[in-house]
């Protein structure tokens, strides 16, 4: 015998409310107080009630799918792929779908009609895709700020990547470090930005130069092993190197080792972004653990309070990350 589907008005019943109250409490809208939605929250689930996201879509006139808009390079890195993830998994919970969007030029109608709202990672000013995505006429939240001067998101989850890079440098500096250089990441994201403006505030606050050399957004480890290369050769003083872009710290692994340097003791090495490449290296890679499934999560999260009505626009939210110390950075 099939068991009889639990419907809204078979909460209602066993919650004592009415079916319109119980509704607005479990789709967290509407004039409900805090403890009758979370006792209406148990008593659906205890009667294992699921709603019907097909009606509910079509009561709200909705397409039930975000975009997910990635960086281009982000199908080999790590990083976006726990980030996107994440992101899937929480908008599962709402009910939604995730379209992970291709080149959107020229599509702001039909994307419109194929999605509720949009997560653009990383955006970088003056990058006329993301632009588009912006005027594709649903709300738009970012992870990390958008650097450009319009338009302003519905929403943003940020990291301090500032404070994340401080620590990095502080770990190395006071491991025995005096002259540390910086690979960073070329373009105009906020992430970018961010790294470049610590480590010259850095260097002021602590009078010891940081060497920054540029290398690509999502630098492979032979394009990060050349940039170490000629980095040492002109500077041989460089006695530590802290590499921003994800799964490129091995490549500065390699090019220290071909150099002589004695990675962990006399020359330190750092990521800006942990992953299985810094996990697994000889020696490990000490790293900043940005936790990408969870700054996923966090993302989409924020989109669903946006689109349901449960946060106001405009609103900012912070992901946090820990420092993960390793031999590569720790002197015996």
């Amino acid at each position: 015998m099939t068991a009889r589907t639990v419907t809204l008005v078979d909460v209602a019943r066993a919650a004592g409310l009415s079916k319109s109250t119980v509704s607005d409490a479990l789709q967290g809208s509407g004039r409900v107080a805090e403890a009758t939605r979370e006792r209406v929250r148990e008593i659906a689930d205890g009667l294992g009630y699921r709603p019907n996201s097909a009606a509910r879509r079509l009561r709200r006139a909705s397409t039930g799918a975000i975009g997910l808009h990635l960086p281009h390079t982000a199908t080999r890195l790590d990083y976006y792929m726990n980030l996107a993830f994440g992101a899937v998994e929480r908008t599962q919970e709402e009910g939604l779908d995730v379209i992970l969007l291709g080149t959107p030029r020229g599509v702001h109608g039909p994307l419109a009609t194929r999605v509720d709202g949009l997560l653009v990672i990383d955006p970088e000013a003056g990058d006329t895709e993301v632009e588009d995505l912006f005027g594709a006429g649903v709300p738009v939240v970012t992870g990390e700020r958008y650097p450009g001067p319009s338009p302003v998101p519905r929403g943003a989850v940020v990291c301090d990547n500032a404070a994340s890079l401080t620590a990095l440098l502080d770990h190395v500096h006071r491991n025995g470090a005096r002259r540390p250089a910086l690979l960073a990441p070329e373009g105009d994201s906020a992430w970018a930005r961010a790294l470049r403006s610590t480590a010259a505030a850095w260097a002021t606050t602590h009078r010891i130069p940081v060497a920054v050399r540029s290398v690509p957004f999502a630098a492979t480890p032979d394009e990060a092993t050349e940039t170490t290369r000629t980095l040492l050769a002109e500077d041989p003083a460089i006695d530590a190197v802290i590499c921003g872009p994800d799964g490129a710290a091995p490549g500065v692994l390699r090019a220290a080792i071909a150099a002589d340097r004695a990675v962990g003791h006399a020359f330190l090495l750092a990521s800006c972004v942990d992953g299985v490449a810094t996990r697994t290296s000889h020696p490990p890679i000490t790293a900043i653990d940005l936790r990408p499934a969870d700054y996923g999560r966090a993302c989409a999260g924020l989109l669903c309070d946006v689109l349901a009505g449960r946060t106001p626009p405009g609103t900012t939210r912070r992901h946090d990350w820990a420092l993960e110390t390793r031999a590569s950075t720790l002197p015996g």
